[in-house]
């Protein structure tokens, strides 16, 4: 049993994909950091500040999601 072993992402075409992480982490750390900047907005009981928070969480989830998905196709 001498056959190799592929790397994952070996038959992805273009060149290989890579994560930095630092890159990443500084993506997500600035979009968290909005998070205390959302205001009140127009509205004087806050409530349209909750959906303003969850779009900022859901970018930074968007922006970790994509980064495992290319760890695994590394």
């Amino acid at each position: 049993m001498n056959t190799p072993i592929p790397l994952p992402g070996a038959h992805l075409p273009g060149p290989p994909q890579t994560v930095d992480p630092d890159k990443i982490h500084a993506e997500v750390d600035e979009l968290l950091a909005g998070l205390g900047a959302v205001g009140a907005g127009e509205d004087p009981h806050g409530h349209d500040r909750i959906p303003r928070q969850a779009h900022i969480l859901e970018r930074a989830h968007d922006v970790l999601v994509q980064a495992l998905a290319t760890v695994d196709k590394i």
